[in-house]
């Protein structure tokens, strides 16, 4: 049985690809889930606030492509 840290996380990346984002996932989840629980519903209700500012108009919409070529001409 796997005892130290380099054990585990040897064991870990042997795994295929999706049971090592299955095990990621419940490792953060086991982080702080009741932090976690208090973000996803702020986030929640950001998305609200800005679905319906979007459905009464009171926002204006940019177009992805226009957001992604100003951040390029940032850039250069």
């Amino acid at each position: 049985m796997a005892t130290t840290y380099d054990e585990i996380f040897e064991i870990a990346l042997s795994l295929p690809p999706g049971f090592r984002a299955m095990l990621a996932e419940h490792l953060l989840k086991s982080l702080d889930a009741a932090e976690q629980a208090e973000i996803d519903t702020l986030w929640a209700e950001e998305a609200e606030k800005r679905v319906q500012a979007v459905e009464q108009g009171t926002v204006s919409l940019i177009p992805g492509e226009e957001v992604f070529q100003k951040l390029r001409s940032r850039n250069k």
